[in-house]
């Protein structure tokens, strides 16, 4: 089998990663393990070559990546006040409108009146407020998550070192390198695979991001900055980020005129096609997975890790394949006695 062909510390390493894996998911540190992924991916990015001194480029690379932090969480800020004050407003807007095209069309909608969206939006609220403490204490646990993960990317982006190559009593033979060479590999084929994959989400998400906001721009839409900002944010979860992103862009469209609505709809069809196109062309046909098994990932993501698991299922997939596409699978030759 293929387990009994690897060496004892590539079968150690595996176990090592997959008990990584479970315990991320078991104990909720999906925030964490996303933000030192993607903190060492624009580290990463940011790094130059240089041959002469080779650490000012590293250092360089981590003193922009602090500033960086701090743009990103002032805009981040900025648009969350901004979308706290326009999303209300966009549902007082446009719920009469879909119930007036829906009345006039007999179609039946889950509340007849903006009256009654209110009603399940309140009640909705009040059993989310009676349960605050433990929303309060699961965003001070994220937080949390997000800071360690943003000095522990850095930490590493500085020093990766497992601590074997200072330690001159250590063989480079022994179980404990030998394991710890092997763990390497498994970890920076992980990040390889999340590079890969996510790197080409963000780029999709900003072709369409830009997309969109011209096609807010060119007829005029109210609330542009928001939508164009849940765009970009939404885009990058797969799959289920474009179909919030499009209800709300059709729904305001419903605003101006259902005319707007339907070309709304027409032009988010066509720039998903074109997400299609720009998957197979910037991804490539190694991270292709059937859309069953994206399905079940993403649901599966979400189940144990909210949020951060629907960005990290496609990764997990692709790195489990690629790692069990590098593996040759032999089966024993059966001989008779």
């Amino acid at each position: 089998m293929m387990l009994s062909n690897m060496s004892k510390p590539a079968r150690l390493s595996f176990g090592v990663m997959a008990a990584a894996l479970v315990l991320i998911a078991w104990l909720h540190l999906g925030v964490l393990a996303l933000t030192v992924l993607f903190g060492y991916f624009v580290l990463d990015s940011l790094r130059f070559s240089s041959r002469r001194h080779p650490g000012f480029s590293k250092h360089f690379a981590v003193a922009l990546y602090g500033i960086i932090i701090v743009v990103m969480t002032y805009l981040l800020v900025y648009f969350t006040r901004q979308a706290i004050i326009a999303l209300p407003k966009i549902v007082e807007t446009t719920v009469p409108a879909v119930v007036s095209y829906a009345e006039q069309h007999n179609i039946d909608l889950p509340f007849a009146d903006y009256a009654g969206a209110k009603a399940v939006t309140l009640t909705t609220a009040k059993e989310s407020l009676t349960d605050i403490g433990r929303h309060i204490r699961t965003a001070v646990f994220e937080f949390a998550q997000l800071l360690v993960g943003l000095v522990v990317a850095a930490s590493l982006f500085l020093n990766a070192r497992w601590g074997t190559e200072s330690e001159p009593d250590t063989s480079p033979d022994s179980l404990y390198a030998t394991v710890v060479r092997e763990l390497a590999g498994r970890f920076q084929l992980f990040y390889a695979s999340f590079s890969r994959v996510t790197g080409a989400q963000i780029i999709i998400s900003v072709i369409n991001t830009a997309l969109t906001g011209g096609f807010l721009l060119w007829n005029h839409y109210p609330y542009k900055l928001v939508l164009v900002g849940l765009a970009f944010l939404c885009g990058l979860l797969p799959i289920i980020g474009n179909l919030i992103s499009n209800t709300l862009i059709v729904g305001v469209g419903f605003t101006l005129s259902p005319r707007m609505a339907l070309a709304a709809l027409i032009f988010l069809i066509i720039v998903h096609k074109l997400e299609y196109f720009l998957n197979s062309k910037i991804i490539g046909d190694r991270i292709k997975s059937p859309m069953w098994l994206m399905l079940i990932g993403l649901v599966l993501g979400e189940k144990l890790m909210g949020i951060p698991g629907l960005i990290l299922a496609p990764v997990v997939l692709h790195y489990v394949k690629v790692e069990a596409s590098r593996r040759k699978f032999s089966d024993p030759v059966k001989t008779d006695g």
